[in-house]
């Protein structure tokens, strides 16, 4: 999912279109406090920023970003009508990953979500495991399931980890119990069922990965 924020209805309903005509999930925002707001459910791949917008203007919305740990990782490219060098240094100096001089053609823009996406996958790769919808970035402690970031307790991180380290790996509760718990844990296997059924319940449509083996214990399956 990209999202645009511009303050300008005309531009930002072109690049959602562009976007999404080119193979995107994409979704507007007329301000940063909207789209900032929206951070509390779900995350983007990347942002498009517009600078010069009413309070809080682009950068300030940057700054926001980059200095909270759940956000600071989301790419950002900065749109602007500005072309001064000073401009551009201003916002890669604030931590954007690119930059689009307004007026700008529709699949400039496209080359480069592309090409910013390409290079912080590459960044990320060593931290993040993606398996079908679901999302871990483990020195984040973040888990984004069908784009929506999920709140998971420190045990049901761990189960789903493991999972997704090892995708159609069957796990016995026995297992699971030995790796997660310990073996100096003294409980019933009863305990991790639990914890799978809040763990799907939390991923939503998501939790479908996490396919049941009869008599055995649970897969994470690519695909729901």
């Amino acid at each position: 999912m990209i999202w645009c924020v511009d303050d300008d209805s005309t531009i930002r309903e072109i690049e959602v279109y562009t976007l999404e005509q080119t193979g995107f999930s994409a979704r507007g925002f007329a301000d940063g406090s909207s789209m900032l707001a929206a951070l509390e459910s779900e995350l983007p791949e990347l942002i498009i920023l517009d600078i010069m917008m009413p309070e809080p203007d682009g950068l300030e919305v940057l700054n926001k970003l980059r200095s909270k740990e759940e956000y600071k990782n989301i790419p950002v490219i900065m749109a602007t009508a500005k072309g001064t060098e000073m401009d551009k240094i201003s916002g890669l100096n604030s931590g954007a990953d690119d930059y689009l001089v307004k007026p700008f053609g529709v699949m400039e823009m496209v080359a480069r979500v592309k090409a910013v996406l390409r290079r912080t996958a590459k960044e990320d790769s060593s931290d993040s495991i993606i398996v079908g919808t679901i999302a871990l970035k483990e020195k984040e402690h973040i888990v984004v399931a069908d784009g929506k970031k999920t709140e998971l307790t420190h045990k049901e991180f761990e189960i789903l980890k493991l999972l997704m380290q090892n995708p159609e790996m069957v796990f016995s509760r026995d297992k699971l119990m030995n790796a997660i718990w310990g073996t100096d844990y003294v409980g019933e296997t009863r305990t991790v069922d639990m914890h799978i059924k809040t763990l799907r319940q939390k991923l939503g449509n998501a939790g479908g990965q996490i396919k049941t083996v009869i008599g055995v214990g649970y897969r994470l399956e690519a695909e729901v």
